[in-house]
């Protein structure tokens, strides 16, 4: 997996504690990359050591509600992120971090550190190492059942689409973009990180995107009545 200027290969190139920053309904994918707005004081420290060493953070939930338990004051986390390298950063002179963060590969928490002095959290993980060797071309995936869907969801929601550039893109960005654009809960973006390849994961973004569909055409008769 190349990202930015770095290519990570092998299980050595991923370090095994890494910084985490837990954000409710975000996902990052391998591949991938998500833009951030950094302005808490604990997590601007987080994104000035990392730029300092190897610029490596990690993405992931806090603990989805039905599964929620507290430890002190600080809630669990999911048990699979995202790891992100930090491709682009910008100071907007009002305090704030502007980043870019590259979706290196998935990982599962094998537990917390301690912090020590930093303001932030640790964790010691274990990476998902098929997400740095697997090249999936998407050819499993039924494309187009998954544009199908998408379109349905635009025309419900009088939305509008580029869709010279979505039959442009490849079908693991078109995949791999859809779920992260999603508007779906927490609970829908666990799930269609933890899928077990770009497949199931499309499979499992028709499937939450044929629910929502039939939720809202349900509570729209139930208005008429």
């Amino acid at each position: 997996m190349q990202v930015g200027n770095r290519a990570y290969r092998t299980e050595a190139d991923i370090p095994d504690v890494v910084p985490i920053f837990p954000l409710s309904g975000a996902l990052l994918l391998p591949g991938a990359q998500m833009p951030l707005n950094i302005f808490e004081p604990r997590y601007l420290a987080m994104f000035d050591e990392g730029l300092a060493g190897d610029r490596v953070i990690g993405i992931i939930q806090p603990a989805l509600e039905h599964g929620a338990r507290h430890t002190g004051e600080v809630p669990d986390l999911c048990p699979v992120g995202c790891l992100g390298r930090i491709t682009s950063h910008g100071e907007t002179g009002d305090g704030r971090y502007v980043v870019t963060l590259g979706g290196i590969c998935r990982f599962r928490v094998v537990e917390e550190v301690a912090p020590g002095r930093k303001p932030y959290r640790s964790c010691r993980i274990t990476p998902f190492l098929a997400d740095l060797v697997m090249a999936d071309d998407g050819m499993a995936v039924d494309r187009n059942a998954l544009l199908a869907s998408f379109k349905a969801y635009l025309d419900a929601n009088n939305l509008e689409a580029d869709w010279s550039s979505v039959e442009r893109a490849s079908t693991t960005t078109l995949v791999n973009s859809l779920s992260m654009m999603s508007p779906y809960g927490p609970a829908e973006k666990q799930a269609l990180l933890e899928a077990a390849d770009l497949k199931t994961r499309a499979e499992t973004l028709i499937a939450i995107t044929e629910i929502s569909l039939a939720r809202e055409s349900d509570d729209y008769e139930r208005v008429l009545q």
